[in-house]
Formats: structure tokens, C-alpha cells, sequence
């Protein structure tokens, strides 16, 4: 089975940030900052690589974390961290617990190997490429998107940072139905932005350009497959464990609250 540490690994590359430093410390491990305008919570939070877990008095941990609010302040950037379900982050959760930090979007990892692959294609034609089309970015960001074209910009850096393949489906009448983007890294492939046109969806269209994505990293002699959903969401968890994908993890996001000034009168 895939280590955690690997996984991670893979997740920080099929996704880069624009900006990103190191945050070194004896007992908590490091920490990667991460910063690309905004643009998705993934590319924008701290991620505790190789925390070294334990039971760090809080001080260590504080003085940590003032540093890290202290870089996303200069870039207007709320300070976030991704936080994966694993005994090493003991230490980190407990302190952000005491200093009431949000949690949002659970999302759980999924895995598969290559046994039993090729999956069954429905016959339909998917399109492939190698980088995203404008017709893509625009099916992906109607159904994922947060915010207009300068955001999608961003994301658009981000997407192409790291070498991947590019699905697109299309319906009877030639209208792109779904999308999705299989992330080749270190010889192993990343499901992301698998989205369905509101339009178009509980059709087929989904399980249509998984299958694609998945037998196309096949040709590509890829060791296995990795993809992120939210807790939340049911139906794409049942459309992955169809496809032979099983939970291996999971991680969410805790965000700083908001400090309010004090009322006036």
C-alpha cells in the first residue's frame, strides 16, 4: 500500500502553488507555505510535510504558526492549514482546536492500483489532450470555479505546472458534457477537476471521462491512481468505488477566524 508521507507528495505536485517557501522546525517537522492569489484552498494553505508529531508544547507550536499568519498577511492571504487525519498532526490540531480555528472541507483520498484495468468504455468518443482547451477551462470553472476570468487565470498556471492529460466528453449535439484531468506525477496518476456541466448531469457523462482518464494512464505504464473528493459528497464516492478506488486517508482544512475589531458607538 502507498504511504501517507508519498501520497502527500504527489498531492503538493499535481497541484503546485505559485508561491511556496519552507518553514523549518526541530519538533514540528516542516511546513510548506503556499500562496497562488486566492485561487483554491489547496494552493493557498500550509502543508505540515514530515510532521514529526509527538506532544509539542503549544509555545513551539505558536511561534510556528505566527511566522506562517504573518507571510499570508504580506500577500493578503488568510492563513490556512491542511491538515491530514493522521496521529503525526496530533500536536497541530490540538493547538488549533484551543485557538478555535475553523474546519471545512473534509475530503477524503482515494486510491487504486492497475489490476483489472482497462475499465469497460461506454464507446462514446472522449477527447484527449495534453493541455486544457478554452471549452474545458470553461466547463471545469462553471461547475468548480470561485470568481471571473483573473481568477481563472491563476488557476490555469496552477493546472499547467504540472504535465497531465486533459478529458472532454461531448453530447449528441457536439456540446462539452463533462471534463476531467488525470495529473502524471512521479509514475503515478492524479484524478482532478472532474466536473459535469449542470445540464448534463446523472447521464453517464462522469464515469464516461474516468474511465477515459484512467485507461489513458494505463498507456502510460502509470503504478497506480489517486483522487480527492469531499466527504459530502455521496454520488462521486460511489461513481470512484465503482471504478475500483478505496479510502486511504483523508485531510481538511482549518482556517484562522476572523478577528473583529471592537464596536463603536
Amino acid at each position: 500500500m502507498v504511504e501517507q508521507a508519498f501520497l502527500e507528495s504527489l498531492m503538493d505536485k499535481a497541484w503546485p502553488a505559485l508561491e511556496r517557501e519552507e518553514l523549518e522546525h526541530d519538533v514540528l517537522g516542516e511546513w510548506v507555505l503556499r500562496a497562488s492569489g486566492g485561487v483554491t484552498q489547496r494552493a493557498n494553505s500550509v502543508w505540515p510535510r514530515n510532521p514529526a508529531g509527538g506532544q509539542e508544547e503549544s509555545p513551539g507550536i505558536a511561534r510556528s504558526v505566527r511566522a506562517a499568519a504573518e507571510w499570508y498577511r504580506l500577500r493578503r492571504l488568510p492563513l490556512i492549514f491542511q491538515v491530514f487525519d493522521d496521529s503525526r498532526s496530533a500536536a497541530l490540531n490540538a493547538y488549533l482546536d484551543e485557538q478555535r480555528y475553523t474546519r471545512q472541507s473534509a475530503t477524503k483520498i482515494m486510491v487504486r492500483g492497475t489490476a483489472g484495468l482497462p475499465l469497460s468504455a461506454s464507446g462514446r468518443t472522449v477527447d484527449m489532450a495534453d493541455e486544457p482547451s478554452e471549452e474545458w477551462l470553461r466547463v471545469w470553472w462553471s461547475v468548480d470555479g470561485r470568481g471571473g476570468d483573473a481568477e481563472l487565470s491563476v488557476a490555469h498556471k496552477i493546472l499547467s505546472a504540472c504535465p497531465a492529460l486533459y478529458a472532454v466528453v461531448r453530447d449528441d449535439d457536439g456540446v462539452p458534457a463533462a471534463v476531467g484531468r488525470l495529473a502524471l506525477v512521479d509514475g503515478w496518476g492524479g484524478i482532478y477537476s472532474m466536473a459535469t456541466s449542470a445540464e448534463h448531469r446523472r447521464r453517464g457523462y462522469g464515469t464516461e471521462v474516468l474511465t477515459a482518464l484512467v485507461n489513458a494512464g494505463i498507456q502510460q505504464d502509470l503504478e497506480g491512481f489517486w483522487l480527492l473528493v469531499t466527504e459530502a459528497n455521496y454520488g462521486a464516492q460511489r461513481l470512484y468505488s465503482q471504478a475500483g478506488f478505496t479510502v486511504h486517508g483523508s485531510y481538511l482544512y482549518r482556517q484562522a477566524p476572523l478577528r473583529r475589531a471592537p464596536g463603536g458607538c
